[in-house]
């Protein structure tokens, strides 16, 4: 079964992408669940209701989180009461939301999602390495299929974890850094792996947002306010191939796709077949 994970998803650009992205997908293979980060679909950061819907109407079944999920106010009710929206479990006890979920792919299979971050150059929180030697005992009750973002800042403990989960889950997928890294693989015991999945979002920016704001932090030191850049969209991500029951992933295969290279036939002929 194929599962896909859409990367940072940036504000309007990146909603537009993940959309067409999905809305031509369905044509070339069949996607037993699809799964976004979604801390950035507001502007850029945070998001709300009209941009959590865009993106469920478009096809996606679960958002995952990270540190930006809780930045717009009227978006913190929706991380609290929809349950196809993650923010990382490994916050301390006591924090609104929840960190994992089982959904239901289009076959009936369940998947079991999880959202973690890192704490290298993150701030604090709670070992992700040992909440999952805690949770994914009885996450592995309801399902052999677990799929992980790891939202973490340093390439180094995004691979750390991959190691240590290895076997354990079906997928990692990185994220945060919204620049997809060339190092998709299968592991020895059975993970598939990303160190990041990149970012739904426009091409031609720092990480989403426009090179002019981002320059003048760099050059001039000063606060700056960063802006979701224009131009022509990107999408990012990677499918990961699982075998249910057992949770074992076949195949991992990355993507990163402008607007323009969407529409043409060319494009999809790696994503036909079974």
């Amino acid at each position: 079964m194929w599962i896909l994970f859409l990367g940072d998803v940036v504000g309007k650009p990146g909603r537009k992408a993940a959309s067409e992205f999905l809305s031509r997908v369905r044509g070339v293979r069949d996607v037993d669940l699809v799964i976004a980060n979604g801390e950035n679909i507001a502007g850029g950061t945070g998001l709300t209701e009209p941009t959590v819907r865009e993106l469920f109407d478009a096809g996606v079944d679960v958002l995952t989180g990270g540190n930006h999920v809780w930045d717009k106010k009227e978006g913190v009710h929706l991380v609290r009461t929809d349950e196809r929206i993650l923010r990382p479990a490994n916050y301390p006890p006591g924090v609104d939301g929840r960190g994992w979920g089982i959904y239901r792919g289009r076959s009936g299979t369940p998947y079991g999602v999880v959202s973690l971050a890192g704490r290298v150059f993150m701030g604090g929180g709670d070992c992700p390495f040992r909440w999952a030697d805690a949770f994914l005992p009885e996450i592995r009750k309801a399902t052999g299929c677990v799929f992980v973002d790891f939202h973490a800042e340093a390439t180094s403990e995004k691979r750390a974890l991959a190691i240590y989960l290895d076997g354990r889950v079906s997928a990692i997928a990185g994220t945060h850094t919204h620049v997809q890294t060339a190092d998709a693989q299968l592991l020895p015991k059975g993970t598939g792996y990303i160190t990041d999945a990149g970012m739904c979002g426009p091409a031609g920016s720092v990480i989403g947002m426009d090179p002019q704001g981002v320059l003048r932090r760099f050059l001039l030191q000063v606060p700056t306010r960063f802006e979701v850049a224009a131009g022509e969209p990107e999408a990012s991500g990677v499918f990961f191939d699982i075998d249910p029951p057992e949770g074992t992933c076949r195949r991992v295969q990355p993507f990163r796709m402008s607007e323009t290279g969407m529409r043409s036939k060319e494009t999809w002929k790696t994503f036909s077949g079974p």
